[in-house]
């Protein structure tokens, strides 16, 4: 039997809330009442990245389509808790409100920001009140570990280096790459794995640093390599086709010239 609910021809955000409440009440969907905050955080990870895929494709209807997917798993994590008798969806509206609000001293109080840097500062400074910290270890600390792990570097440097604990220009960031590579060639030799692993991250983590000085983002930097690379490598594989090569009988030097070919192609 169908619940009671009011059909229309334009929903909105309570409309989203009383949907999810009747799917996760008796009589409702299993699969939906089954869930937990556990169970379906990675959804909530997948249909993020769907919105930033949507952004990166300037796909307008896409990305009305993915926001919505994304407020739905706000929806569902906010019923959880409503059910629990913590907190709702109104409760959390309260809060970002009274966040925005008290982060923009600029805008709603007696405090000046004729700039983005201004502004920027502002939020900071109110963030680290607000949060109790009075140490920048604590803002570094504060960083999800679960952000992509290029993400986290750029932007754990980027806070040290607000606080001064930064190379004076590219020179000294670039200089530490080489530093890590010779530490790490020294790691390998030794076939020390422990060290491998470390000194590789240091090296990571000396790329991100020159990428910020170099004003680029290290995790979009490496996902468009990324993508370069497929798309190299579908053209590899079309032209080994064509020549009746075998990639995986061909030599290092064959491959290498497919490979040249491929770089060469317009479409790239």
């Amino acid at each position: 039997m169908a619940v009671e609910f009011e059909q229309k021809d334009k929903y909105g955000i309570d409309d989203l809330i009383s949907i999810v409440t009747l799917l996760r009440a008796p009589g409702g969907c299993p699969w939906d009442r089954a869930q937990t905050h556990t169970s379906i955080k990675k959804n909530f990870i997948e249909e993020t990245y769907e919105v930033i895929e949507a952004i990166n494709q300037k796909n307008t209807p896409g990305l009305k389509e993915e926001l919505g997917d994304v407020l739905l798993q706000i929806a569902l994590h906010c019923e959880m808790e409503s059910e629990q008798g913590n907190f709702d969806f109104d409760d959390v509206c309260n809060d970002i409100c009274q966040k925005l609000i008290i982060r923009h001293p600029h805008v709603f109080g007696d405090v000046n920001a004729d700039n983005v840097d201004d502004a920027l500062s502002n939020w900071e400074a109110v963030k680290l009140k607000t949060k109790g910290m009075n140490k920048l270890s604590q803002s570094l600390s504060a960083i999800p570990v679960e952000l992509p792990a290029l993400m986290r570097a750029q932007k754990v440097q980027e806070k040290a280096s607000k606080a001064g604990f930064d190379w004076k220009d590219s020179e000294g960031a670039f200089s530490k790459i080489y530093e890590e590579i010779n530490e790490l060639n020294i790691a390998i030799d030794r076939d020390n794995s422990p060290d491998i692993e470390e000194e590789f991250g240091d090296l990571l983590f000396s790329c991100v640093n020159v990428s910020r000085f170099i004003g680029v983002d290290s995790e979009d930097a490496l996902k468009n390599a990324t993508d370069k690379f497929i798309r190299r490598f579908n053209v590899v594989e079309q032209l080994a086709e064509e020549k009746g090569i075998s990639m995986k009988d061909a030599s290092l030097e064959e491959l290498d010239l497919l490979w040249n070919k491929a770089k060469e192609n317009k479409a790239d």
